[in-house]
This record gives C-alpha cells, structure tokens and sequence, in this order.
C-alpha cells in the first residue's frame, strides 16, 4: 500500500490561504474589542453622570464624584459638562486609533432635579 504524497503547490496553498486570512481576522477582532470598548464607555458614562448628580444634591464636587465612580482609566477619559444641575458626562473608550474613539464616545445626561426654593 503506497501513501498518497500532496502535491507540493497543494502544501503550500494552504499557508497562502491561512495568511491571506490574518487581515480580516485582525479587522474582526478589532470592530469586537471596539463594540466592548463603547459598550463599557456607555457604563460608566451612565454611572459618572448619576454620580456627579448625587453630588450636586449633596452640594459636594459633581467632577470629583464623577470621576471616583468610574476605574482610573476612565476617568482619564471623561468630559463633564454642567448646565445648572443638568450633567452632561463624555467618555471615550480606550481604543488604540483615536479617529475610532472619538466616533464611539459615550454620553449620559442625568439631571438633579429643579433648583432648590429660598
């Protein structure tokens, strides 16, 4: 009984087609970890922005409790804005290409109620 041999073209077609497949597993990859990335950015924009108005309420620094309810990480990446007590929180995920951040930046308004009666 003789063993069948694999044409030599036929060995190396397969590396061909496997590296060929790198870019688009490397693409895949890529648009998952950017779906998390964003998905985890809406988290904790939701939870800054609840944060920062508690703390309006509580008449201590909406900012700095913005950025204690949010990993280090995050908070390097969080914009607050105030209009009155409307806060408006802006985090961008932590992604290597900035162009892909800045389109799946996340933004959470909480507001902390009408202002307070003399």
């Amino acid at each position: 009984m003789s063993r069948r041999r694999p044409l030599a073209g036929q060995a190396g077609q397969a590396t061909v087609e496997v590296v060929a497949l790198l870019p688009l597993l490397a693409a895949v990859a890529f648009a998952l970890l950017s779906v998390l990335a964003a998905a985890a950015a809406r988290e904790q924009a939701g939870h800054a922005a609840e944060a920062a108005a508690v703390a309006l309420l509580q008449e201590r620094d909406p900012a700095a409790a913005a950025k204690a309810a949010v990993p280090p990480g995050a908070a390097k990446r969080l914009r607050l804005a105030r209009d009155g007590r409307r806060i408006t929180v802006r985090v961008r995920p932590a992604l290597p290409v900035a162009a892909v951040d800045r389109l799946l930046t996340a933004e959470a308004v909480a507001d902390a109620g009408p202002e307070p009666s003399p």
